[in-house]
């Protein structure tokens, strides 16, 4: 796609999520129209859209009346039928792409093409039976994770799998037909990075983001943290700049990457999207993630990614963080210049469903982080 798509023109969004919300009310102010697939107009993207169908992904008449609407379409997160996905692209440019969704969805296609370009993953295998199970728990050093091959997230569809753990128990439980089996990692900390690609190849990058996840969930993100360094960014960088340009990505994607003991950067996996841990670039940066992904997609000129603030925090609000009843002393510490409260308009209000975020912004890595975490703490606070 080279075609500038300007304002005024329809974003199409599959999936009516708060990644597809952050990006309606990106391209909203920059005068785009926006329809949404997948969610009503009570989704949290399906509140600020001015098109939304509820259908299913497999009622393509419905789809088709979608992308009949849209002058070019993106998704917002990957669990998406590759043959819809596919239907939507022979009558809308679809970004990224068919072909980087299909391999997102996929864990064992997404390992073996990071590891065809040369980038460095855990250990892998197939396995489609307790007895390959344990022969790679064997092969792998005795701890692993046994994973499902598709429709996984945040923790779900993942079981790790300990050196005494019954093999045949371990995978009755975990009830696949196939699933892959991944060597544990010994790591120093988990970080991601957030890049982005225009059609002409001009390729951008946010500096890597350092993550600690709670129940398999992302609980904090911190922006220019000291433990990463300037050469971990750079092989970041590089590890991202590769997998954009193998896939011919023309839209965002994040890389989450594991730090290991004897410092070298390993890939734990591709989101074709933009990502939870990218969510601080919206107050730390002049061009949020949801801006750079309405750029890429819509062909219009590159920008540097330039940051408003020398460091950021976020930490997710989940149903657990979110109170029954608002007080306004609970909002105190969001009062701050340096402080912002999204929530994502979601009527029901569940244990670890993700609410909103909180970000700070400030000179001190350290201290924004602690200003996050303080601000959740205080909202439930009697």
């Amino acid at each position: 796609m080279t075609n500038v798509v300007g304002p005024g023109s329809t974003i199409g969004i599959l999936g009516a999520g708060q990644l597809g919300r952050m990006l309606a009310v990106s391209a909203r102010q920059m005068g785009y129209r926006i329809a949404v697939f997948g969610g009503d107009r009570d989704s949290p993207a399906g509140q600020v859209s001015d098109l939304a169908w509820p259908g299913a992904f497999d009622d393509e008449d419905k789809l088709l009346e979608f992308a009949r609407a849209c002058d070019v379409v993106t998704y917002e997160f990957e669990n998406i039928p590759s043959h819809a996905a596919a239907a939507i692209d022979q009558h809308a440019p679809l970004c990224p792409g068919v072909n980087l969704l299909q391999t997102a969805q996929n864990r064992f296609a997404e390992k073996t093409a990071l590891s065809s370009i040369g980038l460095r993953t855990a250990e892998f295998r197939m396995v489609r039976s307790s007895e390959e199970l344990a022969s790679a728990r064997d092969d792998f050093g005795g701890a692993v994770v046994l994973k499902a091959n598709t429709d996984g997230y945040d923790g779900k569809g993942q079981w790790s799998i300990t050196p005494t753990d019954d093999a045949e128990s371990a995978w009755s439980e975990a009830s696949l037909n196939e699933g892959i089996v991944e060597e544990r990692i010994d790591f120093d900390f988990e970080l991601s990075i957030v890049a982005g690609r225009y059609a002409d190849g001009t390729a951008v990058f946010y500096d890597p983001l350092l993550n600690d996840h709670a129940n398999h969930i992302l609980d904090v993100s911190v922006s220019a943290a000291p433990q990463v360094t300037e050469a971990v960014t750079n092989e970041a960088v590089e590890m991202a700049r590769a997998v954009l340009e193998h896939f011919d990505v023309v839209g965002v994607l994040c890389i989450e990457l594991f730090l290991t003991h004897d410092g070298h950067l390993v890939v734990n996996e591709i989101a074709p999207r933009p990502h939870n841990s990218g969510h601080l670039t919206i107050e730390a940066y002049h061009c949020s993630q949801f801006e750079l992904q309405l750029r890429t997609i819509c062909g219009l000129p590159s920008v540097p990614l330039l940051r408003r603030s020398p460091s950021a925090a976020m930490a997710n609000l989940l149903g657990q963080h979110i109170p029954d009843a608002w007080r306004a002393e609970s909002l105190t510490p969001l009062e701050s210049p340096n402080t912002s409260l999204h929530l994502y308009g979601k009527p029901e209000s569940r244990l670890n469903r993700k609410m909103g975020h909180i970000t700070a912004t400030g000179a001190d890595p350290t201290a924004v982080e602690q200003t996050v975490r303080l601000a959740r703490e205080t909202l439930l606070q009697p």
